[in-house]
């Protein structure tokens, strides 16, 4: 397949005879027939679906133009039709192999996301997700029930098993990890009246207190500021 890379394929008679190999972890690809003795190729595409590692380059005949298109939409690097010429197959395994370790160095990368979230103490993550919601330290404060000084010292902490040097570089892996912000859910409405409370005890300034935690109460709304 390549003047420069050893390659050592190898070939297998049906899908199960695939099913039953173990994981490969390294730069590869699966050249798959559509007509297969047990599994057709498209029963076998669906099956390894979470593979991404593994790209698949079909090969059918000329024609079947509805097998084409489901091979494609689900994500089929290519669909070579026979037959093909020499040159075809090689720029479609090459573009295989690069999209397999594309795939492997962004797993890699996940993997050590994943590592640096789990070291967090539950705190560390309480604390992350209130300040990716865009929370301030005082605010983050009052909501766990714990100092100021506390939140510091754990937003620290989280920051650097995260590896993130700034709000934006959280924000980043925050995005990579697909981790939901609670601020879908924490809104005025769905507050109870002793949170609210809670927050005008802590912020005097009734004007801030309207933006971080949404509409005052009646009986609160139209109060003055207490001196601090």
């Amino acid at each position: 397949m390549s003047d420069s890379a050893p390659w050592h394929p190898k070939l297998l008679s049906s899908a199960q005879e695939f099913l039953a190999l173990p994981r490969i972890h390294a730069p590869c690809y699966l050249l798959l027939a559509v007509d297969l003795p047990d599994l057709s190729g498209l029963d076998l595409q669906q099956r390894i679906s979470d593979r991404t590692d593994m790209p698949i380059i079909f090969i059918g005949n000329p024609g079947d133009i509805s097998t084409t298109v489901k091979a494609m939409e689900a994500g089929a690097v290519e669909f070579l039709t026979k037959p093909f010429r020499n040159d075809v197959m090689r720029n479609a395994m090459r573009d295989a192999i690069e999209r397999s370790r594309a795939a492997l160095r962004h797993e890699a990368g996940m993997s050590v996301l994943r590592e640096h979230r789990a070291a967090l103490t539950r705190s560390e993550r309480e604390v992350m997700e209130l300040v990716l919601s865009g929370w301030l330290n005082k605010q983050i404060a009052a909501k766990l029930g714990i100092t100021e000084a506390t939140v510091k010292v754990h937003r620290g902490t989280m920051m650097r098993k995260m590896g993130a040097d700034s709000f934006l570089d959280l924000v980043r892996i925050a995005t990579r990890l697909r981790l939901m912000p609670v601020t879908k859910v924490e809104n005025a409405a769905a507050r109870p009246l002793n949170t609210r409370i809670v927050c005008e005890a802590v912020t005097p300034d009734l004007r801030t207190c309207r933006r971080a935690c949404g509409p005052l109460p009646p009986e609160l709304g139209n109060r003055a500021p207490d001196n601090p």
